[in-house]
């Protein structure tokens, strides 16, 4: 009979405890894995974001403070159309080629294009604005970024879940600028653009939050670490949207 109790023993189902004892040690593995790849991720893509900006504003200020520079590009309009085309062709295949923008050395080679052909842009537009309203909006533009950045790593608010406010103000500024491309040919109105410039700084201020905490992962919604190269083209493209917007609300046109 000790036998047979010794056998039924060694046959019985483990408890809750110990067949789950090994699962919090796992798990804490796991939670603190994943925490090493978020801030390597976030790190490599501030890393490139910081080259980026770098780039832009280098080629702005080569545009702004260098008289035949500017006198160049300003009487060869169709460089800006060039960069243009560079740039949206650039924009299309990293936004909509998921393959090929995590294709190392492909992905690499379309966002320095793509960063090439946006600093031209950006320093085309900037020529036309003098080098003081070129350089507060610099200066305004890298104080809103650090603001954003720091609120994003410290708040507890989720932007990410504001989808459908973006949404709404998106569609607003589409409707602002049908309507402006509706009444400029009739004549210049400053207080329409005016709205429009403004609510597209609010806008793009909100993306650029919106994108910070999705690289963070720590909301509601949050970005693959495999995507850097799309978490740095959304936030350089918020920042620099951000900075024309600005130049348009307080910038001045040259003498």
């Amino acid at each position: 009979m000790k036998k047979e109790k010794q056998v039924g023993d060694n046959h019985e189902p483990p408890t809750y405890q110990e067949a789950t004892a090994g699962y919090g040690e796992m798990e804490a593995q796991f939670t603190w894995d994943d925490k090493i790849i978020r801030q390597t991720f976030i790190r490599k893509v501030y890393a490139i974001l910081s080259v980026q900006l770098l780039v832009t504003v280098a080629i702005i200020c080569l545009f702004t403070f260098c008289e035949p520079v500017r006198f160049y590009i300003q009487t060869h309009p169709g460089l800006y159309m060039a960069s243009y085309l560079m740039f949206f062709a650039t924009y299309i295949a990293l936004s909509c080629c998921g393959d090929l923008r995590r294709q190392f050395p492909y992905n690499v080679i379309l966002l320095v294009l793509f960063t090439i052909s946006m600093a031209f842009m950006m320093g085309f537009v900037s020529s036309f604005y003098n080098t003081k309203s070129v350089m507060l909006c610099l200066g305004i533009t890298a104080l809103v970024c650090l603001s954003i950045t720091t609120f994003s790593f410290q708040s507890k608010v989720d932007v990410t879940s504001c989808q459908g406010v973006l949404f709404s103000l998106c569609m607003v500024m589409l409707l602002c600028a049908i309507t402006l491309s509706i009444v400029v040919p009739f004549g210049y109105v400053p207080w329409l653009h005016g709205i429009y410039a403004v609510l597209g700084a609010i806008v793009f201020t909100l993306f650029l939050a919106f994108d910070t905490q999705m690289l963070l992962g720590n909301k509601r919604y949050a970005i693959s670490p495999e995507e850097y190269i799309f978490a740095t083209l959304s936030l350089y493209l918020d920042i620099i949207y951000l900075f024309s917007f600005l130049l348009q609300i307080v910038g001045g046109g040259r003498d």
